[in-house]
């Protein structure tokens, strides 16, 4: 049972973590969050978030007892894999488990990616088993079945499908290209208001303990998708292939049956 008076930690103030922890504050929640940069201290503490500045690497990290002093403890950093820090990430989620360990934290929220199903041409849920294809689905995949595998805390798993919502108008994603391939292929994606409100409805349902595939339940296509959010954007209109090559659909059992979760901002 959930504490009356709550304390959630957010490692990673980032897109998804920052807007995450003011919406806490604004609910009455003490949220402590981190910060690689000293310089963004300021900016979190004017939000009403008690900041921390946090640095994890894969040898060793900045132990603040007081930062994991929580009732939750959020993960919400990104693996790097495009510049080339996938391995190290995972050895961030070891040094994290073991200061989580340390520190008794009793709940941990790990934000992962449907990437760790990878493109395999059919519906997938959360029963459905991870099968990766990129280095980040196989990064997360990792870092996944490590907070998992912990018997001194329980782990909830989040999977978030693409990102969009202030600072990521799809309509920028496509622009003025031409030639894209995989047209027909079906979207997989979910707004910052609903990543917000599936985390919100996992905390007040306290419903920890689940993988949670956090995606829109809308998939148009590819094609029709961006063409319109460019249109909408006033952006040149993009060109893709009328084809349907490598595709899934991500979908949930949990978000529905457990949290009993309505989409807010459908795709």
């Amino acid at each position: 049972m959930m504490p009356d008076k709550l304390t959630v930690s957010i490692l990673g103030c980032g897109w998804y973590g920052l807007s995450f922890a003011e919406s806490l504050v604004a609910k009455g929640i003490t949220v402590k969050g981190s910060t690689t940069s000293p310089q963004k201290q300021k900016e979190l503490k004017a939000k009403g978030i008690l900041p921390y500045v946090i640095k994890v690497n894969a040898d060793e990290a900045t132990d603040d007892a007081d930062f994991f002093k929580c009732d939750i403890l959020w993960i919400a950093i990104p693996p790097k894999t495009r510049s080339g820090e996938g391995d190290s990430y995972v050895h961030k989620i070891e040094r994290i488990i073991e200061l989580a360990v340390l520190h008794k934290v009793q709940q941990v929220v790990l934000i992962s990616s449907s990437g760790v199903y990878g493109d395999h041409n059919q519906e997938v849920d959360e029963i459905t088993a991870p099968n990766p294809v990129t280095e980040s689905g196989k990064v997360l995949l990792r870092a996944e079945d490590l907070v998992r595998a912990q018997a001194e805390f329980t782990s909830t798993i989040i999977r978030f499908a693409g990102l969009i919502g202030p600072g990521r108008d799809p309509g920028r994603f496509f622009a003025g290209k031409k030639n894209i391939p995989n047209g027909k292929a079906p979207v997989n994606l979910i707004h910052l208001d609903d990543c917000i409100g599936i985390s919100h409805a996992i905390i007040d349902e306290q419903a920890f303990g689940y993988t949670f595939n956090a995606c829109s339940p809308s998939h148009p296509e590819k094609a029709d998708y961006y063409t319109r959010a460019a249109e909408a954007s006033g952006l040149e209109i993009p060109e893709f292939i009328d084809e349907l090559l490598e595709w899934k659909v991500v979908g949930s059992i949990y978000v529905d049956d457990v949290l009993g979760y309505n989409y807010t901002t459908l795709i």
